[in-house]
Order: C-alpha cells, then structure tokens, then sequence
C-alpha cells in the first residue's frame, strides 16, 4: 500500500508528488497518458508558477525558452494597456512543461504507472482505486471531468462558472516579444489571446464563460479571427477546445482521505483564466498534507492549509470577477493601469498570481469609471 497515490500527473499531480516526496512519502502517480503528451492550455507560465517550483527543488522547467517581458491588454471597449511585466512570463507548450515536471517528481522517488482511475472506494484505513491499488490518501489531480470529484459527490461547476476556450498554434504576431489578450464585448467575458513561444509560433485561442447555451468549434474560431485579425485561421494548427472550471464554485478541497487540487478543485482565475499557478501551488499543498498526516486527518490539515495560503486571494479574485462581468469596468480598469503603474501591477498580480484588491486601485478604477460616465440622453 502507498502513503500517497496521485491521480493525474499534470502540474498540480507533478506537484502533488513532489511535495510528498520532500517528506518521505512512498508515491505513486497515475495517468491515463504516457509523457509527453498535449494539453489544450494557453501554456503561460507566470513567474509566481516558478517561484512554487524553485521551493519543491525544481530547476530547469522552461530552460530553452525565451521570456516574455510585457503585456499588452486591449479592452472590451477598445482602449489597451501595454506595460513590462512585474516579472517576465514564459510560454511553454504543456507537452514539454509537463513531461519536465513529471521527470522531476519520478527522479525525486515517485513511481509512474500509466492508468486510467474509473472507480474510487474511501474504506476505514485506506482508499482502494479499481479494486487493485490502494492507498493510505489520493489526491485527485485529474481535471476538470475529474474522477475524484464525482467520487466525492461533487458536480461539475454550473453555467457562469465555467469556461469554454479552444487552442491552437499559429505564426507569431509581428511586433516585440510580449502577452496579447484582447477581450471581447460581444459575448462578454471573453477574450482571445496570443502568446509567443520564442520560436516563431505563438499559442493563441479564445475563450468565454457559459451561460447554458452551446458552443460550436466554428463559433469559437470565428470570435477567435475576430479579435486576431492578425492570425490566419488557415495557419492554426492543432486546435483543441478544454474546459476552465473557475475558482468561484469550487467544491469541498477533500474529505478524510480524499483531497482534490488544480483543476479537479476548480482552480482557475476567473479574472484571466490562469490556472498553472493555483495547480502547482495547490497541489504542493496537497501533497505537503497528505504526508503529514496520512489518514483521515489529511482533508482537514489541507483545507487550513488552502485558507492560510489562498483563502483571501479566492476572495479577492472573486470580487475582480464579478466586477469584471461589467464590461464599462473592466475599460475603466484598463484606462487606470494605463495611467497608474501601481495599479497594472495589482492588476497583473490579482490575474496571474495570489494578489489582491487594495483600496487605491478601486479607488483610480473608479475615478475612471466616473469620468466615462455616458452623458444621459436628452
């Protein structure tokens, strides 16, 4: 029997592993997949992702890449910010950033084993996974349709808490290295994004937040060639859609031996979309836990761990979201960065890492936002 198994060898399983390792552990990973494989992803990896790596003994992960310095937003109304990064950013296609982390969790001691989990059954000392492996804890690091979840009883999220996006890889915009987001009014929130990788292709797609209604492939190509006029659809290859379940219906973090982490635990930005951060930072703690206390204790010492580390951020970025459903904000909000660096840094901090809301960037987001008050019709 393993202290630990991991389901789902992604940033937040990799991670997961890794941390466990750190403390003795005996770990196992499964994945339906072998490595490396593709991940529909806008494969940003910010520099707060690093940061999580550099703490688990992780070197090396975007090495050969080239990084991003700046970002250039346009927003739902037109009007753009362009500024250089707190830090830079790096675009690392998930078949190699992945396969990296996995490589790191295996020479730290964790056991890879291709399989695919359909059944989860939680006993008095241990949880046994389709009859064969078992396990003192399982962290359930596999997805958005993650099968760990439905064993915990959880739904997948609702309609205006959760996201369709589609990916592809295309020539790279002309113009310096930097992050392209251009946000859409129609059907807001939406946006499209390009991302260089350094070597002459870019990592663009598209995505918007549910409401009920389907969406067809053709629907979110052509929004897409809309907001990158740039980009030929012809050039696009490798498109494939994923699923973002966001951060503002997130189910129970776990319970007894069961924890859930990244996007199993909806982990995403419901501001930018990001989610590689919240994974690797998630499942470290996951990981951290179960190894910590091996047994029923594991959920409990998780979730104060989840609250100490993100629990005000998750707050934080819930406000943003539900602020930014108002697409006359979210210009105000880009006129502000634009005029206040202060501002652009809270902004990028909040969407790409664990930052917060502050007193003053409301209070310059609103000044905006009053002075762009339509004038009443007559």
């Amino acid at each position: 029997m393993f202290d630990l198994v991991v389901v789902g060898a992604g940033p937040a399983g990799a991670a997961a592993a890794l941390a466990a390792r750190r403390r003795g552990a005996q770990v196992l990973l499964l994945d339906r997949a072998d490595f490396p494989r593709d991940k529909a992803c806008g494969d940003g990896i910010a520099a707060h992702a690093l940061d999580v790596l550099d703490q688990l003994g992780v070197t090396g992960a975007v090495d050969g890449y080239a990084p991003l310095p700046a970002l250039r937003m346009i927003a739902p109304g037109g009007g753009s910010v362009a500024r250089p990064l707190p830090r830079p950013a790096y675009t690392v296609p998930r078949e190699v950033f992945d396969a990296r982390l996995v490589l790191a969790a295996q020479a730290a001691g964790a056991q890879l084993r291709r399989h695919t989990v359909r059944r989860v059954e939680v006993r008095a000392d241990r949880v046994v996974l389709d009859g064969v492996v078992e396990a003192r804890t399982v962290v359930g690091a596999d997805g958005a349709g993650s099968v760990v979840r439905r064993a915990l009883g959880q739904p997948v999220n609702p309609g205006r808490h959760l996201a369709l996006a589609i990916r592809g890889y295309a020539p790279a915009r002309p113009g310096p290295a930097e992050q392209f987001i251009a946000t859409s009014a129609a059907r807001w929130p939406a946006y499209a994004w390009s991302f260089p990788i350094g070597d002459g292709r870019a990592n663009v797609g598209y995505g918007e937040v549910l409401r009920g209604d389907g969406l067809t492939r053709t629907h979110l190509l052509e929004r897409m060639a809309d907001l990158l006029p740039e980009t030929d659809p012809a050039t696009v290859e490798r498109l494939r859609a994923h699923h973002l379940p966001l951060s503002t219906h997130r189910p129970v973090a776990g319970r007894g031996r069961v924890l859930l982490a990244g996007d199993a635990l909806s982990l995403i930005n419901p501001f930018t979309g990001e989610g590689i951060f919240y994974a690797l930072l998630s499942g470290a703690l996951a990981g951290a836990a179960a190894a910590g206390s091996p047994g029923p204790a594991a959920a409990r010492r998780y979730a104060e761990a989840l609250r100490r580390r993100l629990g005000t951020h998750l707050r934080h970025s819930s406000v943003a979201a539900w602020l930014g459903r108002h697409r006359r904000i979210v210009d105000a909000a880009v006129r502000a960065a634009g005029c206040d660096e202060r501002v652009y840094r809270t902004v990028v901090e909040l969407g790409l890492g664990d930052g917060r809301l502050d007193v003053r960037t409301l209070g310059r987001i609103g000044g905006c936002l009053l002075r762009h008050v339509p004038a009443p019709r007559p």
